[in-house]
């Protein structure tokens, strides 16, 4: 039987143990703190939703750093980071210009946190992109090796090499075309 509350240090204890019990609870306590900001701002439900699944994100990559230490309450902190995160959004669909200082006043500082998240995020998208125009069979190759966890072996077997050898050179060749196609985009 789950625990029906839950302490700020037990959520923060549950995330960093990936507790799937916490993060269930923790969805569901929060979520209608975001929901509310979000669509009093201009949002709808599905902007709530992609909101608060990045904040619980920032929060969990947060967490597991190593010095960790929750300086807020926990609400306090979900509500800066899902505000943050409404607001970049706002801002760049062009409805927002910027925070008043008021507004700046009441968000806790995680934009460490959140400048990290961002990158991690437009990092994965730039490395998806560049798979996407890495074209055929690389794309295909270098997904079978590090997504689907083939062998060089299976890897050899499915596109025709003649050994797990040639499989591994070609799997070379096509991941230094990746990085190069990655480091060269803007």
């Amino acid at each position: 039987m789950s625990k029906v509350t839950y302490t700020d240090l037990e959520f923060i204890e549950g995330l960093k143990q990936s507790d799937d019990v916490v993060l269930r609870a923790l969805y569901k306590k929060y979520y209608n703190l975001v929901l509310k900001y979000v669509v009093n701002n201009s949002g709808d439900n599905q902007a709530a939703a992609d909101v608060y699944q990045d904040t619980i994100i920032v929060l969990y990559e947060t967490v597991q750093k190593p010095h960790f230490q929750l300086n807020c309450q926990l609400q306090t902190f979900i509500y800066s980071v899902a505000k943050r995160l409404w607001l970049k959004q706002l801002r760049n669909k062009g409805q927002l210009t910027r925070l008043n200082s008021e507004e700046e006043d009441e968000v806790v500082d995680v934009s460490e946190e959140l400048t990290e998240h961002l990158q991690k995020e437009a990092d994965i998208k730039k490395m998806n992109d560049s798979l996407e125009n890495l074209g055929e069979p690389c794309s295909t190759l270098l997904k079978d090796f590090y997504v689907h966890k083939l062998s060089m072996e299976e890897i050899s077997e499915k596109f025709g090499y003649t050994n797990a050898d040639n499989a591994k050179t070609q799997k070379y060749k096509c991941l230094q075309r990746l990085k190069r196609y990655f480091f060269e985009s803007n």
